[in-house]
């Protein structure tokens, strides 16, 4: 177990933004427009984490989702949808349409 604190965590998910955004495509159905839910979101954290040899328990996985999830929506990366979940609005991950090699 790594004894970083919430604060690091967060700064070191902020700084590693694009890897754990593409982490979590990899694991979840995480696209442009689509949803992500609060505990998608929070075992995301801790999968990524658990990746780098750091474990954390489930009350700072919460901590950390509260605290990057609202860096996401100050930064316009995540749309707030409900108290559970939020809408992408991450241009990068925008799928084709099927057939259409060329459709954005």
């Amino acid at each position: 177990m790594n004894n970083k604190n919430t604060a690091s965590l967060f700064n070191e998910l902020k700084n590693e933004n694009q890897i754990f955004l593409n982490f979590l495509k990899a694991k979840f159905p995480l696209f442009h427009n689509s949803n992500i839910f609060y505990r998608d979101f929070e075992y995301g954290i801790m999968g990524f984490l658990e990746n780098k040899g750091i474990t954390i328990s489930f009350h700072t996985a919460e901590e950390l989702s509260k605290l990057l999830s609202d860096y996401y929506v100050n930064q316009g990366i995540f749309i707030k949808t409900s108290n559970h979940g939020w809408k992408v609005n991450y241009p990068e991950f925008v799928t084709q349409k099927p057939g259409d090699p060329f459709s954005f």
